[in-house]
């Protein structure tokens, strides 16, 4: 069981860049690929953006293209998000995920991290 542990969220406003991280305490050498879902209040989790941990190939859902960027450090067992051009839409808990398979939906995801809030002001 790989556990996660989330740091980087805060409140910033429109516009503005938040840097998450996201450090996997065990080895992940059974961990297929790592990333990002997020939830608002009253609505479901939604897929962010995940890498393959052993390519690094990456993957972003539409709402975040162009603005997140998704990373890793190998050696530290750490993968990033890097957030520009916040909107308040991207206000959510982002929970980071870890599974032996790629995923874009929440059910193909085995491990969860306890999550971190980032709420972009207007």
């Amino acid at each position: 069981q790989v556990q996660l542990v989330e740091s980087g969220g805060g409140l910033v406003q429109a516009g503005g860049s938040l840097r998450l991280s996201c450090t996997a305490s065990t080895g992940t050498f059974s961990t297929y690929a790592m990333g990002w879902f997020r939830q608002a209040p009253g609505k479901e989790r939604e897929f962010v953006a995940r890498i393959a941990w052993n390519t690094g190939n990456t993957y972003y859902a539409d709402s975040v293209k162009g603005r997140f960027t998704i990373s890793r450090d190998y050696a530290k067992n750490t993968v990033y998000l890097q957030m520009n051009s916040l909107k308040p839409e991207d206000t959510a808990v982002y929970l980071c995920a870890a599974s032996n398979q790629l995923f874009t939906r929440a059910e193909y995801v085995s491990n969860w991290g306890q999550g971190t809030q980032v709420t972009v002001s207007s």
